[in-house]
């Protein structure tokens, strides 16, 4: 068996300025959650149905699914709000 030389140490990138922990980032995400929570809501998810539904707890908890719902969205892309959002947030700058 040949050993294989070690891998060439690769130089830290930079911060990237759209890092996913930014706060400005964070928030976008979370009005493009609540967005879409509102949308999701009036598109009838989570409306109990009225033959067989889950009674009281069902259209209590409704709402805790729907955000969830709408969060994974916005997490995963969602409808490109957050993404808007953020970049006018970003060219405002640090001072704003």
């Amino acid at each position: 068996m040949i050993p294989s030389a070690p891998a060439p140490a690769t130089p830290s990138p930079r911060p990237d300025p759209v890092a996913r922990d930014h706060p400005a980032r964070e928030a976008a995400v979370a009005l493009e959650t609540a967005f879409l929570s509102q949308m999701l809501k009036s598109a009838g998810v989570g409306r109990t149905p009225d033959a067989f539904g889950g009674g009281a707890g069902e259209t209590q908890f409704a709402s805790f699914l729907r955000d969830m719902q709408a969060r994974a969205m916005a997490e995963a892309g969602g409808i490109g709000l957050a993404e808007h959002i953020f970049h006018a947030l970003a060219a405002r700058g640090d001072d704003a």
